[in-house]
């Protein structure tokens, strides 16, 4: 069927079962990264893509999903296969553009038709293996803080630490040695701001991740990659990826730019934001970035189970 009599693109009304809004704006579909884990989403993974569970358990040697706890090396691959099984649950929609947060990147190059779902997922297994050995050979932390974004750079620059997150408006997240990481936790408590540990490992998001990052660059050397059939966003870049194997190995030492990520998406008509899940993490930093913009998570109960 020719395109002739219908409405241009990114006019068009979003299907029915989108829960979104707004109308006559483009959708941006979102993928969560680590950290977003649900109760929920091994069930909904076992039901949507048992083929990637299968091939994960076989990868690992192990369920993902009952060992996501111990280290990213499980977490990162559970996450990344539940975030393909929420988003065949929800339609597999398209959307105009597509991004993910750190992780999620992964899953935004198969929606994005960039990358085989398979090949996504041994990836995000070898990802999660490097990681995990790189936090082991130099042990760190992370910090997320809440509030106070111009004294946490001072205090981030002059313990030397990365600003490893940009998440949103008053919400970032630190990374780097222990020590660092406990001093500044200590120094903004005192100033009354909001620091939580985060129970992760690792210092990522920093250069105490520069090995891994290194290993997986010559990993994605060997992989095959297709042309997006729309944007795809780089979350450390904050644009349409334009070199893919460049970008998914900066994204283990550089900075994420979620906040700056979803302003751009927006700047490029973006005004439905739908996060496929698990989780709805998402969700809550969009509202907070772009609170103008209308912003759902499939994964919402009275969505997931309707």
């Amino acid at each position: 069927m020719s395109g002739i009599g219908r409405r241009p693109r990114h006019l068009r009304r979003p299907p029915d079962n989108y829960p979104f809004v707004a109308a006559d704006t483009l959708t941006a579909i979102l993928f969560p990264g680590q950290g977003s884990q649900t109760t929920g989403m091994a069930a909904v993974t076992a039901a949507q893509r048992p083929d990637l569970l299968a091939q994960a358990s076989g990868e690992l040697g192990a369920d993902p999903f009952r060992r996501i706890g111990e280290s990213t090396r499980f977490a990162q691959p559970a996450i990344y296969c539940a975030s393909l099984a929420h988003w065949k649950q929800a339609g597999s929609p398209a959307g105009d553009m597509v991004a993910g947060h750190s992780l999620g990147e992964l899953a935004a190059l198969v929606a994005g038709g960039a990358l085989g779902a398979e090949e996504g997922l041994r990836l995000a297994v070898i990802r999660g293996r490097l990681m995990d050995e790189a936090a082991e050979a130099n042990p760190g932390a992370m910090l997320a803080v809440l509030g106070g974004d111009g004294p946490v750079r001072e205090l981030a620059e002059r313990l030397d630490l990365a600003v490893a997150n940009d998440n949103a408006p008053g919400q970032v997240v630190l990374s780097g040695k222990t020590e660092a990481v406990a001093a500044a936790r200590k120094a903004l408590r005192a100033d009354g701001v909001r620091a939580i540990r985060l129970p992760v490992a690792g210092a990522f998001h920093s250069p105490l991740m520069e090995d891994a990052a290194t290993r997986f660059r010559e990993v994605l050397e060997g992989v095959e990659l297709g042309s997006p059939e729309r944007p795809v966003y780089s979350s450390t870049a904050a644009a349409p990826f334009a070199d893919v194997r460049a970008g998914l190995a900066a994204a283990l030492t550089e900075p994420v730019a979620w906040a700056e990520t979803l302003r751009q998406m927006r700047d490029g008509g973006a005004g439905n934001f739908l996060e496929t899940g698990p989780g709805e993490v998402l969700t809550g930093l969009v509202r907070r970035t772009l609170p103008e913009v209308a912003a759902r998570s499939l994964a919402e109960p009275e969505v997931v189970h309707g």
